[in-house]
């Protein structure tokens, strides 16, 4: 085996598709590296990495290629004191590998400190015992037949996001093939492929698939860290996910779905977790980071450099300070672009990438490289904006370019539908697209990521089924998870045969659905929500990975009734420009008249007073859109026209009269949460009759149009 000077980038493990792979790895502080190759029956080979040029040890050893499984032992200091953690017998991770050859093994061994000792400060105490513990990083051929695949032309403000677990979406599915469920060829599968275009999403949103590590004290429990939440590969798909055993093949894979998608129209965008890492704090194991150079990628708390800045929760946060770790992260994110063809990310606990010192920094150098990246920049990006410190929480604090979770969006419509007085004023704002928080720094209505429910927290099923959270089987005694839900359960906590309370449920289901859908603003459903899906009121599923946390799809009549309403909902959504508008209101006149671009309407039809706005007991009111009102131009440069729409919502707990506008003649029933067969037109000026909590949607009537259901 030859053993060449090779080069120092690009990082990580490259097959130059003829004689041989260049290995690069950055440390700093480091002595000496040592590449270590491992073959097919566990046996290692060392090699040594002589070439040091700019803290990236390399070298390009010949006679190798794709399947080669490697990992690093990296020698220095054992100084925890100084911020320093080198300790060889580690077995270590390649932060660039771009697959791996399986998941932890805890069994032997992922500790770089003696773990065994019964010293209070054992993580001063270097391991005396070998660890191997880790997944191998494996070449690959980065090869693949991409057939003119190109991202779909989705205009921005037309993205409806569907967010999904790539296992939980396909485990259960009966007509996905066996061998196929719970796997990125799963997602690809036709019957996934065909229930996400018939429901007319544009984007699905996947929770995190960069290679991630359980807890060693969830698999103690039993458990799994099911999100995925725990990173420890920035280049990697899963393993988890893959179809079958050949190593490697996770990537081909994961690209054969990206591929299914975009032919179908649909985007994929990642979840992606770069504010931490699974080494967790200073007795957390050490996997990679830790052991190639520690205060090269975390954060140490000045002084004390032993301890670690936690930002997230989690027990660390990466060092977007320091050049390197940045340059990880551009690595990473241009990779998933341009090998992977990925459209967007949706970043965990975005805050923490902007943090100086103590306060969060929308000036940080990591929002500024990526805004003048010519790659990065061009993409979907989507803020979880707040992080657990101190002034963490930054709604509508990003730069231009970034759209964001909109949490108050969440807590506004639960707060209103669960029939909370003094909430009209916010309900105006986010309805017609949050202009408080994303108009005065250039940011258009669609950078407001509108949700109800996510991942985290309770199902649309279980939002309007419990009162409290029931977390006894994530085994910490419903300690976990948030108490402040703003749910309501109609009357009866959990499962009921009370009619009454399964109609109102039924209704609030639909009502929570097409708010977010007929809001201003980029629409996120949560995967299954459509289908009535439960998790047993469980609003911190994160480590079930069983029925608990996968999908449903064994559909009754009410649950498939709730999946047409919502397809139908969403094909009037894609019918109707002035939904979708891509500049906020202005509140101007149109046609010269008095009917304005948008008009906020009382029962009795008067314009709402600021007195309306402040009233606690403002819970029906109706939004008017005027459809020559859009203020915007198609892709041909012709002005963009609609009919006129009024929505109408009474959030209270009594049926309302509603005046309709009498500058239309008459108005055309399109959505009615209390019938999913409503049909019919009301004259103008006429009143129409809305149940409790119920949501309508009518259209001026100037030409005949018909939506199937």
């Amino acid at each position: 085996m030859r053993i060449r000077p090779g080069n120092a980038y690009p990082l990580g493990a490259t097959w130059d598709g003829r004689t041989g792979v260049n290995f690069a790895l950055y440390s700093e502080h480091a002595s000496r590296v040592e590449l270590v190759l491992v073959d097919a029956d566990g046996g290692e080979r060392g090699v040594q990495l002589r070439e040091r040029t700019a803290f990236v040890w390399h070298g390009f050893v010949e006679g190798v290629g794709p399947g080669q499984r490697y990992g690093y032992r990296v020698y220095g200091p054992w100084a925890p004191d100084e911020g320093l953690r080198f300790n060889p017998r580690n077995l270590l991770m390649d932060p660039y590998a771009k697959a791996f050859s399986g998941v932890t093994r805890w069994e032997d061994g992922a500790f770089s400190y003696d773990i065994a000792s019964d010293d209070p400060d054992r993580d001063r105490l270097a391991n005396p015992r070998e660890s191997r513990g880790v997944p191998l990083g494996v070449v690959i051929d980065p090869s693949f037949d991409w057939q003119d695949d190109r991202a779909p032309n989705t205009r921005v403000p037309k993205t409806i996001i569907y967010e999904t677990h790539v296992k939980g979406l396909t485990m259960r599915h009966p007509e996905v093939p066996p061998e196929l469920r719970g796997t990125y060829l799963g997602v690809a599968s036709t019957p996934i492929v065909r229930h996400l275009s018939e429901l007319g999403v544009t984007a699905v949103e996947l929770l995190p698939v960069h290679q991630f590590v359980d807890d060693k004290f969830l698999l103690d429990r039993g458990l799994r860290n099911y999100w995925g939440y725990n990173t420890i590969g920035f280049f990697a798909p899963d393993v988890r996910y893959r179809s079958g055993h050949r190593v490697g093949d996770e990537v081909r894979q994961f690209k054969e779905m990206v591929r299914a998608l975009h032919r179908a129209g649909i985007e994929v965008i990642l979840d992606v977790v770069y504010n931490h890492t699974a080494e967790g704090n200073h007795l957390g194991p050490t996997f990679s980071f830790r052991g190639i150079d520690n205060p090269t990628y975390y954060r140490l708390v000045p002084g004390e450099p032993r301890y670690y800045f936690d930002y997230t929760g989690t027990g660390n946060s990466l060092n977007v300070r320091h050049p390197q770790t940045l340059q990880l992260i551009m690595d990473s994110l241009r990779y998933w672009i341009l090998e992977m063809h990925v459209d967007g990310f949706r970043f965990d606990l975005a805050a923490t990438l902007a943090r100086g010192l103590y306060e969060v920094d929308q000036l940080s150098s990591f929002f500024t490289i990526i805004h003048q990246d010519p790659v990065i920049s061009q993409v979907k990006l989507i803020a979880e904006p707040w992080d657990l410190g101190e002034g963490g929480y930054q709604v509508g604090n990003f730069p231009v370019r970034w759209a964001e979770w909109n949490g108050k969006y969440r807590d506004t419509m639960r707060s209103f539908w669960r029939g909370d007085g003094g909430v009209a004023g916010d309900l105006g704002y986010r309805l017609s697209g949050s202009s408080d928080l994303y108009q005065s720094d250039g940011r258009r209505p669609y950078s407001s990521i509108n949700f109800v429910t996510a991942h985290d927290g309770f199902t649309l099923a279980d939002l309007v089924a419990h009162d409290h959270k029931h977390n006894e089987a994530n085994g910490e005694d419903n300690r976990d998870g948030s108490d402040h839900n703003l749910s309501w359960n109609c009357g009866a906590e959990g499962p009921t045969d009370d009619p009454e309370v399964l109609a109102l449920r039924r209704r609030q289901q639909r009502n929570f659905l097409a708010t977010l859908l007929l809001s201003q603003g980029t629409p996120m459903i949560a995967g299954g929500d459509e289908i009535g899906r439960t998790q047993g009121g469980n609003n911190n599923a994160y480590c079930q990975d069983n029925a608990i946390g996968w999908y449903d799809w064994e559909l009754d009549e009410e649950r498939r009734a709730l999946l047409r309403f919502v397809r139908r909902t969403i094909r009037i959504y894609h019918e109707h420009p002035a939904l979708q508008r891509s500049k906020f209101f202005k509140g101007r006149k149109i046609r010269g008249g008095d009917v304005h671009d948008i008009m906020w309407l009382r029962p009795d039809g008067e314009p709402m007073s600021d007195d309306d706005w402040h009233n606690p007991s403002t819970l029906c009111l109706g939004m008017f859109l005027a459809g020559h009102g859009v203020d915007d131009v198609d892709d041909d440069g012709e002005p963009i026209r609609d009919d006129d729409l009024l929505l109408v919502l009474n959030g209270s707990h009594v049926a309302v009269e509603f005046v309709l506008p009498g500058f239309r003649g008459a108005w055309e029933v399109l959505v009615d949460t209390a019938d999913d067969h409503a049909q019919g037109r009301v004259g103008g000026g006429d009143r129409a009759t809305l149940p409790a909590k119920t949501l309508a949607l009518y259209r001026a009537v100037d030409h005949e149009r018909t939506y199937a259901t």
